[in-house]
C-alpha cells in the first residue's frame, strides 16, 4: 500500500498538496514560494519514533542542513522537531543532548526551533526538557500545547512564566476522556480562553488553527484590546486554507506556515488519519480548496 501510494499519481498529488517534497531542497523551494507572498514558515523533516542513535543522529543532521541553508538564504523561516525523531522513546538524555545542540546552532543563525508536541504520554517529559533547553538558551525554543487536554490552561500558565514560546494547536492525537475534552465544543471554547490569555501576555505565540470562527473571534478580540497585530501570529499548515493564509497577511497579520517534508509522509498520513478519523475529512475537504 505504501509503494503503491508513494508512485502512484493520486499518491503524488496528495504529498504533493500538503507536503513539500522528498528532500531538504524541495522544503527550501517551497518555503521560499511561501516568503514571496509575505509568509512565514516553520520547516518541518518528518519522523518520528526513530530507535537507534544512528538514526536520531541522522534526523538531527537534517535540522542542522534546514538551519545552515535559511540562513545563508535569508529566508523567513525556523525548524520544528519532534522528541522522538532524536531518540526519546529509548533514551531521553540522548534526545536533549541532540535537541541542545540543534537550539545552539539555531541560536548562532539567529533563528529559532519549535519542540513539536505528540501523545500525551510525552506531555509532561516534552514540557520538562523545553523548559530544561530554555534555561541554556533563552528564547531560542518553544513548546506545542493542545487545547484539548485538560492539563493545558495549567501548563499554559507554566510555559508564559518562564517566557516560552507557545504554538496553540487543537491536537491531532487520540486521546480519551480520562485527559481530554471528548466534545469538540468543549475543545473550541478552551481553545479560545486560552488563546485570548496568550495574546494578551508579553510572549510571542502563535495561534494555530484553521477554523474560520476562532480566527474571526481573535481578530475581533485583538481589535477589541487594542493590541497590535504583531504581538502574535496565526499559524497553519501547509496546503491547508491557502485563501485564509493570504488574507490574514494581506490584512497585516502574521502568518506562519509549517512544511513538512520527506521520504516518511506516507507514514506521517497513515498514522494522523488512524489516531483520527476527523483528520481524513479535513483533509478531504481541504484538498479541493484554493
Amino acid at each position: 500500500m505504501r509503494s503503491f501510494s508513494e508512485r502512484s499519481s493520486l499518491g503524488r498529488k496528495l504529498s504533493g498538496r500538503f507536503v513539500a517534497g522528498m528532500s531538504v531542497e524541495d522544503a527550501l523551494h517551497a518555503c521560499e514560494a511561501v516568503n514571496r507572498e509575505g509568509i512565514a514558515v516553520s520547516l518541518d523533516s518528518l519522523g518520528e519514533s526513530v530507535t537507534t542513535e544512528s538514526q536520531a543522529r541522522a534526523s538531527a543532521q537534517i535540522y542542522h542542513e534546514l538551519l545552515d541553508a535559511i540562513q545563508a538564504r535569508g529566508l523567513n523561516a525556523n525548524v520544528s522537531a519532534k522528541l522522538t525523531q532524536m531518540g526519546m522513546d529509548f533514551d531521553p538524555t540522548l534526545a536533549e543532548r541532540i535537541m541542545d545542540e540543534i537550539v545552539a546552532h539555531a541560536a548562532a543563525a539567529d533563528s529559532f526551533v519549535r519542540v513539536d508536541m505528540e501523545g500525551s504520554e510525552l506531555t509532561e517529559a516534552t514540557l520538562v526538557m523545553v523548559e530544561s533547553i530554555n534555561a541554556r538558551a533563552r528564547g531560542r525554543v518553544g513548546a506545542v500545547l493542545q487545547s484539548y487536554l485538560y492539563r493545558t490552561e495549567a501548563d499554559a500558565e507554566r510555559m508564559l512564566g518562564q517566557g516560552i514560546r507557545i504554538r496553540l494547536c487543537k491536537g491531532a492525537y487520540k486521546e480519551g476522556p480520562a485527559v481530554a475534552f471528548p466534545e469538540k465544543s468543549d475543545v473550541d471554547a478552551n481553545y479560545l480562553k486560552l488563546a485570548k490569555r496568550m495574546i494578551a501576555s508579553p510572549v510571542f505565540c502563535g495561534m494555530a488553527t484553521h477554523d474560520e470562527a476562532i480566527v474571526k473571534e481573535i481578530c475581533r478580540f485583538v481589535k477589541d484590546q487594542g493590541i497590535a497585530k504583531s504581538a502574535f501570529e496565526f499559524q497553519m499548515l501547509y496546503g491547508i486554507r491557502r485563501d485564509l493564509q493570504r488574507k490574514l497577511a494581506a490584512q497585516g497579520f502574521g502568518v506562519r506556515v509549517y512544511i513538512p517534508f520527506g521520504t516518511e509522509w506516507y507514514p506521517y498520513f497513515m498514522r494522523r488519519l488512524a489516531e483520527r478519523p476527523a483528520n481524513v475529512f479535513f483533509l478531504a475537504k481541504n484538498f479541493f480548496k484554493s
